[in-house]
């Protein structure tokens, strides 16, 4: 097996200046003029959200999903729950994973496990995931978000979510990460201790 460098710390650019050129409650949006290694100079465009919560709902085979209309793609997309906390506030994981739940599902978790990380879109925003499995669900009244009005939820078998994602009904990013993330939770973890956050 090949042993990678760590590159995770090491920065190739160095910040020069940062301005703000958009913002509202859910995120801003900022041109830093940087620096590269060889001392040319350029920009980059940042989109800053807060960190977000998906949460895999699990009840034996099935999972639970949740489905919304996607303004910028103009299409319904079914998916996991997941979210930031209101006004760009910055939550614990996992409270805000319980509130993802709660609010988009209606369902409570008697068990709620960190299993992974996931970056939305490293090349243009600093907005990064924790995903984390709900079992033990309890169901009860949904919370949704005024701009939540339109949304669904409903159980699917894993054999179901899987052609969903074969077929291109499910197409978001995280939804298909994280459950990757699940599978390998499940082949090698379940004997070890829950990761940290």
């Amino acid at each position: 097996m090949a042993i990678l460098p760590k590159f995770g710390t090491i920065a190739a650019m160095d910040t020069v200046s940062s301005r703000e050129v958009y913002a509202n409650p859910w995120m801003t949006i900022r041109e830093d003029a940087i620096r590269r290694q060889d001392g040319t100079a350029g920009i980059y465009g940042v989109v800053d959200k807060p960190d977000y919560a998906l949460v895999i709902p699990l009840d034996g085979d099935r999972l639970h999903l949740v489905e919304q209309y996607r303004y910028p793609l103009g299409l319904r997309r079914w998916e996991f729950p997941q979210g930031t906390a209101p006004d760009r506030a910055d939550l614990p994981g996992t409270a805000l994973a319980q509130r993802e739940l709660r609010e988009e599902t209606g369902l409570r978790a008697g068990s709620l496990v960190h299993i992974g990380r996931l970056d939305v879109a490293p090349g243009m925003s600093s907005q990064r995931g924790r995903v984390y499995l709900a079992t033990d669900l309890v169901a009860g009244e949904v919370e949704r978000e005024h701009e939540e009005q339109d949304m669904r939820a409903g159980w699917f078998s894993r054999a179901e979510f899987e052609a969903m994602i074969a077929e291109g009904t499910v197409t978001d990013a995280q939804s298909i990460a994280a459950y990757a993330l699940l599978l390998l939770h499940e082949r090698t973890t379940r004997s070890s201790p829950v990761r940290p956050e």
